[in-house]
C-alpha cells in the first residue's frame, strides 16, 4: 500500500538533493520547491498544485498526474509521454515547458496559458478543445494531432500543417492563420 499524504503544503523544499518521498499526494500544494533532475517516477499526484517550482529534467516514468495544476513553474525537457495515462489531466499557467514531450498524450481541454512551449513535441496528441492562450509555440511539433475546437487565437509563433492534423473547428486569429501556410513558403503581406 502506497504512503498517502493529504492536504499538506510543502514550501521551499529542495528535492534535487533528497528525493520526494514515494507515495500518493492528494490535495497537496508545492510552493517554491526545487525538483530539478529529481526522480518522481511512480508517484501519484491527485488534485495537487505546483507554484513557482523548478521541475526541469525531472524523471516521470509512470508518474500519475490527475488534475494537477502548474503555475509559474520552470519545466524544461520533461517527458510527459512517460506519465501514466490513467486520468491524466494537467493545466499550465505562465510555465516554461521548452523542449518537453507530450507524445501521444490525451490533452483534451488542457489549458496552456501564457506558457513558453518552444520546441515541444505534441506528435499524435489529442488536443481537442485545448487552449493555447498567449503561449509561445515556436518550433513546436504538431503532427497527426487532433486539434478539433482547439483555441490558437492568441498563440504566438504558430506553425501547423493543416494537411497533417485533424483541425475541424480549431480557432485562429487573422494574424496567426498565416502560420498554417508556412510549409508553402509563401509571403502574406
Amino acid at each position: 500500500m502506497a504512503n498517502l499524504i493529504e492536504e499538506v503544503t510543502f514550501e521551499k523544499e529542495d528535492y534535487s538533493i533528497e528525493s520526494l518521498e514515494r507515495g500518493d499526494y492528494e490535495l497537496c500544494t508545492f510552493i517554491n520547491c526545487n525538483f530539478a533532475n529529481s526522480d518522481l517516477s511512480n508517484i501519484r499526484f491527485i488534485d495537487c498544485e505546483f507554484h513557482d517550482c523548478n521541475l526541469s529534467a525531472v524523471k516521470l516514468g509512470g508518474t500519475s498526474l490527475q488534475d494537477v495544476r502548474f503555475n509559474n513553474c520552470k519545466m524544461l525537457g520533461l517527458h510527459f509521454d512517460e506519465c501514466s495515462d490513467f486520468l491524466f489531466q494537467v493545466a499550465f499557467d505562465n510555465c516554461m515547458l521548452n523542449h518537453s514531450s507530450f507524445f501521444k498524450k490525451k490533452l483534451v481541454k488542457t489549458r496552456f496559458s501564457q506558457c513558453k512551449l518552444q520546441e515541444v513535441d505534441f506528435t499524435d496528441c489529442n488536443l481537442s478543445s485545448a487552449d493555447f492562450d498567449q503561449s509561445d509555440i515556436i518550433g513546436a511539433t504538431f503532427t497527426n494531432c487532433t486539434l478539433a475546437k482547439a483555441d490558437f487565437r492568441t498563440a504566438l509563433n504558430l506553425s501547423i500543417d493543416p494537411e497533417r492534423n485533424r483541425m475541424k473547428g480549431a480557432q485562429f486569429s487573422q494574424q496567426n492563420v498565416v502560420g498554417l501556410l508556412n510549409k508553402y513558403q509563401i509571403k502574406v503581406g
